[in-house]
Protein backbone atom coordinates (compact mmCIF):
# COMPACT_ATOMS: atom_id res chain seq x y z
CA UNK A 1 0.00 0.00 0.00
CA UNK A 2 2.63 2.18 0.95
CA UNK A 3 4.50 1.29 -2.38
CA UNK A 4 1.32 2.21 -4.34
CA UNK A 5 0.77 5.59 -2.45
CA UNK A 6 4.45 6.72 -2.89
CA UNK A 7 4.11 6.23 -6.93
CA UNK A 8 0.96 8.40 -6.71
CA UNK A 9 2.43 10.83 -5.02
CA UNK A 10 5.52 10.62 -7.36
CA UNK A 11 3.00 10.82 -10.24
CA UNK A 12 1.17 13.73 -8.78
CA UNK A 13 4.60 15.56 -8.50
CA UNK A 14 5.58 14.99 -11.98
CA UNK A 15 2.64 15.68 -13.51
CA UNK A 16 2.61 18.96 -11.64
CA UNK A 17 5.99 20.60 -12.99
CA UNK A 18 4.96 18.94 -16.95
CA UNK A 19 2.39 21.75 -16.13
CA UNK A 20 4.07 24.63 -14.97
CA UNK A 21 6.85 24.13 -17.44
CA UNK A 22 4.05 24.26 -20.41
CA UNK A 23 2.43 27.02 -18.86
CA UNK A 24 5.71 29.24 -19.00
CA UNK A 25 5.46 28.80 -22.99
CA UNK A 26 3.42 30.66 -25.26
CA UNK A 27 1.68 28.68 -28.25
CA UNK A 28 2.77 30.47 -31.67
CA UNK A 29 4.24 30.13 -35.14
CA UNK A 30 7.69 30.65 -36.61
CA UNK A 31 8.69 30.86 -40.35
CA UNK A 32 12.20 32.21 -41.59
CA UNK A 33 13.67 34.91 -43.59
CA UNK A 34 13.56 33.27 -46.97
CA UNK A 35 16.53 35.78 -48.49
CA UNK A 36 18.98 35.18 -45.56
CA UNK A 37 22.05 32.78 -46.26
CA UNK A 38 22.47 32.12 -42.84
CA UNK A 39 22.57 34.78 -40.77
CA UNK A 40 19.42 37.80 -40.33
CA UNK A 41 19.46 40.46 -41.53
CA UNK A 42 21.98 43.84 -41.39
CA UNK A 43 18.82 45.94 -41.76
CA UNK A 44 16.73 45.63 -39.22
CA UNK A 45 14.22 47.94 -37.29
CA UNK A 46 16.09 47.59 -34.00
CA UNK A 47 19.09 49.44 -35.50
CA UNK A 48 21.89 47.24 -34.80
CA UNK A 49 22.94 47.27 -38.68
CA UNK A 50 25.14 45.00 -40.09
CA UNK A 51 25.78 43.73 -36.33
CA UNK A 52 22.55 42.57 -35.81
CA UNK A 53 23.17 39.93 -38.34
CA UNK A 54 25.63 38.55 -36.65
CA UNK A 55 24.75 38.77 -32.93
CA UNK A 56 24.43 35.82 -30.71
CA UNK A 57 26.26 34.03 -33.90
CA UNK A 58 23.71 34.77 -36.04
CA UNK A 59 20.84 33.35 -34.12
CA UNK A 60 18.93 36.25 -34.56
CA UNK A 61 14.60 37.25 -35.23
CA UNK A 62 12.23 39.30 -36.35
CA UNK A 63 9.55 39.90 -33.80
CA UNK A 64 5.59 41.21 -34.16
CA UNK A 65 3.76 41.75 -31.41
CA UNK A 66 6.78 41.15 -29.32
CA UNK A 67 8.49 43.91 -31.17
CA UNK A 68 7.00 46.56 -28.52
CA UNK A 69 7.66 50.09 -30.48
CA UNK A 70 11.33 49.14 -30.07
CA UNK A 71 11.14 48.00 -26.35
CA UNK A 72 11.58 44.17 -27.39
CA UNK A 73 15.08 44.66 -28.94
CA UNK A 74 17.96 42.87 -27.89
CA UNK A 75 15.51 40.59 -25.79
CA UNK A 76 16.17 36.57 -25.86
CA UNK A 77 13.70 34.17 -26.28
CA UNK A 78 14.10 30.27 -26.21
CA UNK A 79 11.88 28.88 -29.46
CA UNK A 80 10.92 25.35 -29.93
CA UNK A 81 8.92 23.68 -32.82
CA UNK A 82 6.51 21.04 -32.06
CA UNK A 83 6.76 18.41 -34.20
CA UNK A 84 7.97 15.50 -31.94
CA UNK A 85 10.07 13.92 -34.81
CA UNK A 86 11.83 16.55 -36.09
CA UNK A 87 12.69 18.93 -33.51
CA UNK A 88 14.48 19.05 -30.19
CA UNK A 89 13.53 19.89 -26.32
CA UNK A 90 15.67 22.43 -26.72
CA UNK A 91 14.82 24.60 -29.69
CA UNK A 92 17.09 27.70 -29.98
CA UNK A 93 18.11 30.82 -28.37
CA UNK A 94 17.26 33.44 -30.63
CA UNK A 95 17.55 37.76 -30.04
CA UNK A 96 15.37 40.47 -31.23
CA UNK A 97 17.16 42.75 -34.09
CA UNK A 98 14.03 43.73 -36.16
CA UNK A 99 10.25 44.09 -36.30
CA UNK A 100 7.95 41.82 -39.48
CA UNK A 101 5.42 39.48 -39.25
CA UNK A 102 4.33 36.66 -42.07
CA UNK A 103 1.68 33.84 -41.97
CA UNK A 104 0.32 34.61 -38.23
CA UNK A 105 3.94 34.04 -37.01
CA UNK A 106 5.68 35.92 -33.59
CA UNK A 107 9.10 35.19 -34.87
CA UNK A 108 10.58 35.42 -38.53
CA UNK A 109 14.32 33.86 -37.93
CA UNK A 110 17.44 33.73 -39.09
CA UNK A 111 17.79 30.66 -41.54
CA UNK A 112 20.41 29.28 -39.38
CA UNK A 113 18.26 29.78 -36.20
CA UNK A 114 15.19 28.19 -38.00
CA UNK A 115 17.45 25.14 -38.86
CA UNK A 116 18.76 24.73 -35.10
CA UNK A 117 15.48 23.99 -34.21
CA UNK A 118 15.58 20.51 -35.66
CA UNK A 119 17.21 17.50 -34.37
CA UNK A 120 19.40 16.85 -37.74
CA UNK A 121 20.67 18.08 -40.96
CA UNK A 122 17.49 16.46 -42.80
CA UNK A 123 15.30 17.45 -40.45
CA UNK A 124 16.37 20.82 -41.00
CA UNK A 125 15.51 20.46 -44.43
CA UNK A 126 12.42 19.61 -43.70
CA UNK A 127 11.67 22.30 -41.49
CA UNK A 128 13.01 24.51 -44.20
CA UNK A 129 10.93 22.93 -46.92
CA UNK A 130 7.73 23.23 -44.36
CA UNK A 131 8.80 27.14 -44.04
CA UNK A 132 5.94 27.96 -41.01
CA UNK A 133 5.86 25.54 -38.46
CA UNK A 134 4.02 25.62 -35.02
CA UNK A 135 6.36 26.46 -31.97
CA UNK A 136 6.53 27.34 -28.30
CA UNK A 137 8.40 30.26 -27.06
CA UNK A 138 9.86 31.57 -23.75
CA UNK A 139 11.28 35.00 -22.49
CA UNK A 140 14.76 33.94 -21.17
CA UNK A 141 17.85 35.74 -20.30
CA UNK A 142 20.35 37.23 -22.43
CA UNK A 143 24.03 36.40 -22.07
CA UNK A 144 27.16 36.94 -24.08
CA UNK A 145 30.18 36.01 -21.76
CA UNK A 146 33.00 37.86 -22.08
CA UNK A 147 30.80 40.78 -23.02
CA UNK A 148 30.31 44.26 -21.24
CA UNK A 149 27.17 46.18 -22.60
CA UNK A 150 28.11 48.69 -25.12
CA UNK A 151 27.60 51.90 -26.87
CA UNK A 152 27.76 52.12 -30.81
CA UNK A 153 27.59 55.96 -31.30
CA UNK A 154 25.19 56.45 -34.71
CA UNK A 155 27.49 57.18 -37.82
CA UNK A 156 24.31 60.21 -37.76
CA UNK A 157 25.65 61.58 -34.62
CA UNK A 158 27.06 65.24 -35.08
CA UNK A 159 29.72 66.19 -32.65
CA UNK A 160 29.02 68.12 -30.52
CA UNK A 161 25.21 68.97 -31.73
CA UNK A 162 23.35 65.74 -32.05
CA UNK A 163 24.11 62.23 -30.28
CA UNK A 164 22.36 58.94 -31.08
CA UNK A 165 23.48 55.53 -30.13
CA UNK A 166 22.55 52.11 -29.86
CA UNK A 167 22.91 49.69 -27.03
CA UNK A 168 24.61 46.35 -28.04
CA UNK A 169 24.79 43.46 -25.64
CA UNK A 170 21.91 44.03 -23.72
CA UNK A 171 21.87 41.04 -20.58
CA UNK A 172 19.32 39.64 -18.10
CA UNK A 173 15.93 39.23 -18.52
CA UNK A 174 14.57 42.56 -18.89
CA UNK A 175 13.75 45.56 -20.92
CA UNK A 176 15.72 48.48 -21.12
CA UNK A 177 12.88 51.27 -20.61
CA UNK A 178 14.33 54.12 -20.24
CA UNK A 179 17.94 55.72 -20.52
CA UNK A 180 18.94 58.75 -19.18
CA UNK A 181 23.22 60.99 -20.13
CA UNK A 182 24.70 62.19 -17.80
CA UNK A 183 27.68 64.48 -17.01
CA UNK A 184 30.33 62.97 -14.75
CA UNK A 185 31.61 65.91 -13.67
CA UNK A 186 28.01 67.82 -11.82
CA UNK A 187 25.88 64.08 -12.17
CA UNK A 188 23.33 66.60 -14.40
CA UNK A 189 21.39 64.63 -16.03
CA UNK A 190 18.71 64.32 -19.19
CA UNK A 191 16.19 61.67 -20.18
CA UNK A 192 16.92 60.68 -23.95
CA UNK A 193 14.59 59.90 -26.39
CA UNK A 194 13.69 56.43 -27.67
CA UNK A 195 14.43 57.42 -31.53
CA UNK A 196 13.67 53.72 -33.01
CA UNK A 197 14.28 50.03 -31.84
CA UNK A 198 17.38 50.27 -29.72
CA UNK A 199 18.42 53.41 -30.54
CA UNK A 200 18.58 56.83 -27.85
CA UNK A 201 18.74 60.27 -29.28
CA UNK A 202 19.35 63.80 -28.06
CA UNK A 203 19.90 67.45 -29.98
CA UNK A 204 21.68 68.77 -27.04
CA UNK A 205 24.20 66.29 -25.77
CA UNK A 206 26.08 67.58 -22.54
CA UNK A 207 29.36 68.69 -22.56
CA UNK A 208 32.19 66.80 -21.08
CA UNK A 209 32.73 63.05 -20.09
CA UNK A 210 29.25 61.33 -20.44
CA UNK A 211 27.88 58.65 -18.25
CA UNK A 212 25.30 56.51 -19.80
CA UNK A 213 22.35 55.38 -17.50
CA UNK A 214 19.97 52.70 -18.51
CA UNK A 215 16.67 51.73 -16.50
CA UNK A 216 16.36 47.86 -16.42
CA UNK A 217 12.57 46.62 -16.42
CA UNK A 218 10.41 43.60 -16.30
CA UNK A 219 6.97 45.43 -15.34
CA UNK A 220 7.29 44.07 -11.41
CA UNK A 221 10.79 45.51 -10.57
CA UNK A 222 12.71 48.46 -11.69
CA UNK A 223 16.43 48.97 -11.75
CA UNK A 224 18.95 51.96 -12.68
CA UNK A 225 22.30 50.76 -13.92
CA UNK A 226 24.81 52.90 -14.06
CA UNK A 227 28.53 51.86 -16.32
CA UNK A 228 31.75 51.98 -14.75
CA UNK A 229 33.58 53.33 -17.89
CA UNK A 230 31.70 56.62 -19.68
CA UNK A 231 32.03 58.00 -23.24
CA UNK A 232 34.90 59.94 -23.43
CA UNK A 233 34.13 64.12 -23.85
CA UNK A 234 35.61 63.85 -27.65
CA UNK A 235 32.78 61.10 -28.19
CA UNK A 236 33.04 60.35 -32.25
CA UNK A 237 30.30 58.65 -34.85
CA UNK A 238 30.99 55.16 -35.56
CA UNK A 239 32.87 54.35 -32.44
CA UNK A 240 31.94 51.86 -29.50
CA UNK A 241 32.92 52.67 -26.00
CA UNK A 242 32.69 49.49 -23.41
CA UNK A 243 30.49 50.27 -20.44
CA UNK A 244 32.01 47.94 -18.42
CA UNK A 245 29.04 46.58 -16.98
CA UNK A 246 27.53 43.29 -16.96
CA UNK A 247 23.87 42.75 -16.51
CA UNK A 248 22.42 38.88 -14.94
Amino acid sequence: MAISLNFFLAAILFLSQTLVEASTYVQSRATYYPNSEENGSDKGTCGYGSFGATLNGGDVSAVSNLFRNGVGCGACYQVRCKNGYSCTDRGVIVVVTDQGSSHNTDFIMSKKAFSKMAQTPYAAQYLLAHGVVDIEYKRVSCNYPGKNITIKIDENSNYPYYLAFGIWFQQGQKDITAVQLCETQNQVCKLLDRSYGAVWTTSSPPSGDLSVRMLFSDGDDETWVAPLNNIPQNWQPGKTYDTGVQVN
